[in-house]
């Protein structure tokens, strides 16, 4: 029979189909029922007000102290991107 998966009440904004939620300089992606998920930190804006540098990780979902992957991206977009894979990645490993 089919695991029912329960999702968080209340309206989130959504890509591919997973909650993605900012509070501040936080930005959580993925799906707490999958492995793991995706936390970007944003560490500094640029003179525009846009985020810079942004520390990257894919966190297991039930327990977020354990640091599946890390790393750094410069701009919003290429730590999302990047971030994004990982976490497709991994959620994945143990599918296949």
């Amino acid at each position: 029979m089919a695991e029912k998966r329960e999702m968080v009440s209340g309206k989130y904004l959504e890509y591919r189909g997973w909650p993605l939620v900012r509070e501040e300089n936080t930005i959580c992606y993925g799906d707490l029922n999958e492995k793991c998920i995706l936390i970007l930190e944003i560490m500094s804006y640029n003179d525009k007000g846009l985020p810079d540098k942004i520390f990257i990780q894919v966190v297991d979902s039930k327990d977020q102290g354990k640091i599946i992957r890390q790393g750094e991206g410069k701009g919003l977009y290429e730590a999302f991107n990047l971030g994004v894979i990982w976490l497709d990645h991994e959620c994945r490993k143990d599918a296949e």
